[in-house]
This record gives structure tokens, C-alpha cells and sequence, in this order.
């Protein structure tokens, strides 16, 4: 890693981070668990995944390394623990397709935010990156709005609010390490689902399914994408996120016959191939 350039590592990280999140939604469609219990164990599962993790590598220094994000660290654990809830409730309340498309918002609210209070203009690439995925994107959510549910897509907007906030405030703290208040923000959610919760049993395939997601879907991406904005721009890391847009309901087709619209696969086909020439734009360059 260390003979790369910042953008190269920070969308490396990005991409590996999208790419184990994007079986996500399936693996929320295939569990037969109620939404808080879903909710609690993606917070108490990853949280101490992750938290014994960083005792491994920085032993006590972590709670000193969480004192010292500051406010940083207290925007990021609120950030982070809506965007953790509000996801998989909007997954449970509408289509999987609505949910990813609402998300896909966040690059641009990225841009804005970044643009406003970090002084970071994204470059002309970017913006164009993010206005025709934009566009793609309401082409794709004008046909799914008929299909989904308000409720449902109205969390996955908060959702994609949050992620925007989330990478900004990263991104403003490049010399600390917001990992810490990430688990801090797990903790809370697990606190928050326990209010809800009416059954924490897990029986048949929710066995392997549900710690498999907080693993493979939470536990992994959520450390590489706190760590990814300190190398690159806020914006530029959440375009990656629309590969989920895409990726996430053909998972969802693809297994459980929940089939997205041609709507659907005609935008992710521009999504997708702008990102692949921004990415390849912004990596020769560096």
C-alpha cells in the first residue's frame, strides 16, 4: 500500500468496500428476522468484530485515539448510527431498488457539503461524473417511485444524508482516525434496537445468514470506508457507493427473482460506466 498514491489507496479502499456491501441487501431480503432484530445484531455483531480487532492492534491507545477525535468523533458516531438504522428499516418498508437508487444521491450531497465547508470544489470530472449519474439516477427512481412505498424511500434518502455527512466529516479529519467512534456508533445502534427488539432468536438459515452479513456486508466495509475518505475526496468515495445502486438488486434478481425494472438496469448501465472512466481518469492522472 505504501508505493500507492493517495488516490490510488482511496479507491482501492472504496471499491473493496462497495464490493463486500453489495450482497447486503440480499442477505437483509433472505433473513427471516424482524427489522429491529436485524438492526440489533448488524450493531452488536460488527461492534465487537471490530472493537476486538482494534484492541488487538492498538491495544488501550484506542480509547485515547477515540477522546481525540473530538467533535469529529461525535458527528461521525451520530452519523453513522442513523445511516446504520434508517438503511435497513427503508430496506424492510420498500423495494431494494428504491433504497440503493435514494443512496445514490449522496455523491452529490457530498460534492455540495464538501464544496461548502471543506473549500474542496469537486473538479470538473467529478461533477459531470455526478450529474449524469444524477440524471440516471432519476430515470431510474421516476419509474420505481409508482412501485415503492414513501415511508420506505424517504429513510433511504436520511440515509444517503448521513453518508454524505459521514464522508465530509472524515474528510475534514484526515489526521484522525474515526474507526473508534464508528464502534462507538455500532454500540449505539445496538442500545437503540434493544428499545424495539421482539425476539433476539435466531433460528434455521438466519443462523449463517445474519452473522455472515455483519461480517462480510458491515463489519469489513464499514472500516475500509472510514478510512478511505482520508485519501481522497468525500464525494469521490461515495460515487463507489453506486455501484450498490446497481450491483445490490441484481444479487436481489438474481437469487430471489425480485426483478428489477429495465429502468433499473438501463441507468446502472450508465452509472456504471461512468464511474468506470471517472475512476480510470482519476487514477491515470495520479
Amino acid at each position: 500500500m505504501n508505493n500507492l498514491t493517495d488516490q490510488q489507496k482511496g479507491s482501492l479502499l472504496a471499491f473493496v468496500a462497495v464490493m463486500f456491501i453489495t450482497p447486503d441487501s440480499l442477505f437483509i431480503r433472505l433473513s427471516n428476522i424482524d427489522t429491529w432484530g436485524l438492526v440489533f445484531y448488524r450493531g452488536i455483531i460488527p461492534f465487537f468484530t471490530v472493537f476486538f480487532g482494534m484492541l488487538l492492534i492498538y491495544k488501550l491507545s484506542f480509547f485515547k485515539i477515540l477522546i481525540n477525535s473530538g467533535y469529529h468523533g461525535l458527528i461521525y458516531v451520530g452519523t453513522f448510527s442513523v445511516t446504520n438504522i434508517t438503511f435497513v428499516v427503508s430496506i424492510q418498508n420498500t423495494n431494494v431498488a428504491n433504497t440503493l437508487v435514494m443512496i445514490a444521491t449522496a455523491p452529490m450531497l457530498s460534492a455540495i457539503l464538501g464544496a461548502i465547508f471543506l473549500k474542496e470544489p469537486p473538479d470538473r470530472k467529478t461533477w459531470i461524473s455526478i450529474i449524469i449519474t444524477f440524471l440516471a439516477i432519476i430515470y431510474i427512481f421516476f419509474d420505481s417511485l409508482k412501485l415503492g412505498n414513501f415511508y420506505g424511500d424517504i429513510l433511504g434518502f436520511i440515509t444517503a444524508i448521513g453518508l454524505a455527512v459521514g464522508a465530509v466529516t472524515i474528510r475534514s479529519a484526515k489526521s484522525k482516525n474515526l474507526v473508534p467512534a464508528a464502534v462507538v456508533g455500532k454500540l449505539f445502534v445496538t442500545i437503540f434496537a434493544l428499545f424495539f427488539i421482539e425476539s433476539f432468536l435466531l433460528v434455521e438459515k438466519d443462523l449463517i445468514i445474519v452473522p455472515l452479513m455483519c461480517i462480510l456486508c458491515v463489519a469489513i466495509p464499514f472500516v475500509l470506508v472510514t478510512i478511505a475518505p482520508r485519501f481522497i475526496p468525500a464525494a469521490e468515495v461515495n460515487l463507489f457507493f453506486l455501484l450498490e445502486t446497481i450491483i445490490g438488486p441484481i444479487w436481489v434478481w438474481l437469487i430471489i427473482k425480485e426483478q428489477p425494472s429495465i429502468e433499473t438496469l438501463q441507468g446502472g448501465v450508465v452509472i456504471i460506466a461512468t464511474i468506470a472512466i471517472h475512476s480510470f481518469l482519476k487514477l491515470k492522472n495520479s
